[in-house]
This record gives structure tokens, C-alpha cells and sequence, in this order.
């Protein structure tokens, strides 16, 4: 009875140490990039970029339409 105790305590703390690891790493600003952990990929979005291609699209819908 006190293994399968043991074994949902050990579980139990795996779990809590992964979730705190994630909101650790979601909060921690020494760290670049965003909290998915994919190394800084999600700064390299340009979002000046992104809106004038959507202005773009807009007036190309509006002038076609």
C-alpha cells in the first residue's frame, strides 16, 4: 500500500516541478524568445512587416471587391 503512495507522490511532484518549470521560464525576463521554449523564434516576427501586408490585402480586397 505505501508503493502506490510513493508512487503518486513521485508523480505528483514531477508534475508540480513541470508546471512551476514552464511558469518559471513564462516569467523569467533573463531569458529571450517566449515561453513555448522554442529558442527565440517568436521575436523573430517582424509585425511592421505583418500590417502592411494585411493594409495591403485590405485595399487590394476593397479596390477588387
Amino acid at each position: 500500500m505505501w508503493i502506490q503512495y510513493l508512487i503518486i507522490v513521485l508523480l505528483f511532484a514531477g508534475a508540480a516541478f513541470y508546471v512551476g518549470r514552464i511558469f518559471w521560464r513564462a516569467f523569467d525576463k533573463s531569458q529571450s524568445g517566449c515561453a513555448k521554449g522554442c529558442g527565440g523564434a517568436c521575436s523573430g516576427f517582424n509585425v511592421d512587416q505583418i500590417q502592411r501586408t494585411i493594409d495591403l490585402a485590405t485595399q487590394r480586397q476593397k479596390a477588387g471587391g
